[in-house]
């Protein structure tokens, strides 16, 4: 089983004008109920040795049904900048951790010149829409690109280290976003429909899927199965040779008691 996102992230609140107020928890897809802004998912991991690589990062979010997160325009940008700026809010126990988004290179042109034209989105998308740090890309062996999440880093050239893009080695370990065609419905067994100021409108309903108990007993129980069938047959084939035994006991008890009469009247005479 792929590493289990959805019992690492802490919560966010997020309020505000554009966004919503809500908790958002690790393994939670929030969906905007008005068919136009698509869902998303932030994946952050505590602790570092279970952060994931660019690939991995990108193969968890398509086993979804999804894609590493791609950047239409700025409103875009600053919605996401909204779902994040609260997971450093006291109490949450998160902190620094870049998260992968969708934009990467091949291997060719490595000058500074070529390199920023060659990054494309992993989903296909044709956005041009870029929001590199000061002096990013640095290309070379750096393929993949972050969206910084340093809160507590010393501000740079470019100022704090946060939101802004920048090109890494695609097999460093990051947290990661994903992103998803919009959905009404979502499919999930537990759902809960908040009311928010969306983007560009006024009072639209959000659908927060949450991932509760049920599914997280589900990861548990189905790895299970086949040990329990094998305890299941195991206690079956018990039962059935101890009813097996009985029932030989009972034939031999019956069929023995005869006998033994006859026995005991055959003495007795031979006796007299």
């Amino acid at each position: 089983m792929s590493r289990v996102v959805s019992l690492l992230l802490g919560a966010a609140l997020l309020c505000g004008h554009g966004v919503f107020c809500r908790r958002v928890v690790s393994g939670q897809k929030v969906c905007f109920a008005d068919l136009k802004h698509p869902c998303y998912k932030m994946a952050y991991f505590h602790e570092l040795s279970s952060r994931v690589s660019f690939q991995e990062a990108r193969l968890a979010c398509e086993s979804e049904g999804g894609a590493l997160l791609s950047l239409e325009n700025e409103a875009e940008q600053k919605l996401i900048e909204s779902m994040l700026q609260n997971l450093t809010k006291p109490g949450t126990g998160i902190s620094d951790g870049d998260f992968w988004i969708g934009l990467w290179r091949n291997g060719e042109g490595q000058t500074s010149g070529a390199c920023p034209d060659l990054y494309q989105w992993s989903d296909g998308s044709g956005s041009q829409y870029r929001n590199w740090y000061t002096d990013e890309p640095s290309c070379g062996s750096e393929k993949c690109v972050v969206m910084y999440h340093q809160p507590t880093a010393n501000p740079g050239l470019g100022g704090p280290y946060l939101y802004q893009w920048n090109d890494d080695r695609c097999n460093m370990k990051h947290n990661y976003i994903c992103k998803y065609e919009p959905e009404i419905n979502p499919t999930s067994p537990v759902e809960k429909t908040y009311f928010t100021n969306q983007p560009g409108d006024t009072h639209q309903n959000v659908v927060v899927t949450e991932a509760g108990i049920i599914p997280n007993l589900i990861y548990v129980v189905i790895p299970t199965i086949p040990l329990l069938l094998l305890i299941l047959v195991a206690f079956g084939t018990c039962c059935f040779q101890m009813l097996h035994k009985r029932k030989a006991r009972r034939n031999f008890t019956k069929d023995s008691t005869p006998l033994s009469s006859e026995c005991l009247a055959e003495s007795l005479n031979s006796n007299l």
